[in-house]
C-alpha cells in the first residue's frame, strides 16, 4: 500500500499569525505532522503543500517534499482546502507515481500520535480502501443544540433530546481535523474526505491528541499540556 501524506501549510492566518511555525515544545508546529509519518512503511513521500518560503524552508529541512510554493489563487482566505489538495495530487501522480491513498495531516493536530496513525492506516487497507476520518466524542451534543428564533430558543433539531438526560444520549462524535485518508478515486469523484454511509470512523478518545490549534488560547493550552507536571494532572 502507497500513501502520500499531504500537509496543508497557508502562510496565512488571521486568528493566529504565523501558527504553522509557531515553535511548540522546541519545534516549529508544522514539524509535529511530519515526524508523526517519517517512519511509517506505507507513506511513499511527506509532501508540503505552501505557498510560504520561510514554511517551506523549515519543513525541507525536516524531511518532507516541498517541490513548489502553492499557486496564489489556492493560498488565499477563502480558497478551498479541497483545491489546494486537489493541485497537490494530480501534480503528484503526473510527476512522480500514482498512490492508493491520500493522508491529510493538519499541522493543527500536533499530537496525534504513531499509533493512531497506524491504526488509521491499517483500518484503510483492511476496509478494502474506504474513507478513514478521524473523530472525537463531542461534549456539545446536536441533541441539545438549540438556535435563535426572533427573541426567543428553538431545537436546532426537531426531534431533539432536551428533556433527555446526558448520559442517556445516544454517542456523537466530532471530526477532530487529526487524520483524513481516502483513494484518489473517491477524493476526486466526490470532492471531499467524507462520502456518506461509506467513512470509517477513527475514533480518538484523547483529549490532548483531538486538540486542533487554531486561536491563542489553543496554543497556550497545548503549551500547557507539554508541561511535564500539568500531563499528570489532565
Amino acid at each position: 500500500m502507497k500513501i502520500l501524506a499531504l500537509i496543508l501549510a497557508r502562510g496565512g492566518s488571521k486568528r493566529l499569525p504565523g501558527k504553522n511555525i509557531r515553535s511548540l515544545g522546541g519545534k516549529p508546529l508544522v514539524v509535529w505532522s511530519i515526524d508523526i509519518v517519517k517512519d511509517a512503511p506505507e507513506i511513499c513521500d511527506i509532501l508540503v503543500s505552501t505557498d510560504n518560503s520561510d514554511i517551506a524552508s523549515i519543513s525541507s529541512n525536516a524531511g518532507a517534499y516541498v517541490p513548489w510554493l502553492r499557486p496564489k489563487r489556492l493560498a488565499t482566505d477563502t480558497a478551498s482546502s479541497i483545491d489546494a489538495t486537489l493541485h497537490a495530487l494530480d501534480w503528484y501522480e503526473s510527476q512522480r507515481s500514482e498512490v492508493d491513498g491520500i493522508l491529510l495531516l493538519q499541522p493543527t493536530s500536533p499530537f496525534r500520535t504513531k499509533e493512531t496513525v497506524r491504526r488509521g492506516l491499517e483500518k484503510f487497507r483492511t476496509n478494502g480502501q474506504q474513507p478513514v476520518i478521524g473523530v472525537s466524542p463531542t461534549h456539545a451534543h446536536p441533541l441539545w443544540a438549540l438556535k435563535v428564533e426572533g427573541n426567543h430558543l428553538e431545537p436546532y433539531i426537531k426531534h431533539h433530546g432536551l428533556t433527555v438526560r446526558s448520559q442517556e444520549l445516544p454517542l456523537a462524535y466530532k471530526v477532530n481535523g487529526s487524520f483524513y485518508l481516502i483513494s484518489p478515486k473517491d477524493f476526486r469523484r466526490h470532492r471531499s474526505f467524507f462520502i456518506e454511509s461509506k467513512t470509517s470512523p477513527l475514533v480518538i478518545q484523547s483529549q490532548k491528541e483531538s486538540l486542533d490549534i487554531d486561536t491563542e488560547f489553543d496554543f497556550n493550552l497545548a503549551q500547557f499540556i507539554l508541561n511535564e507536571n500539568n500531563i499528570k494532572n489532565l
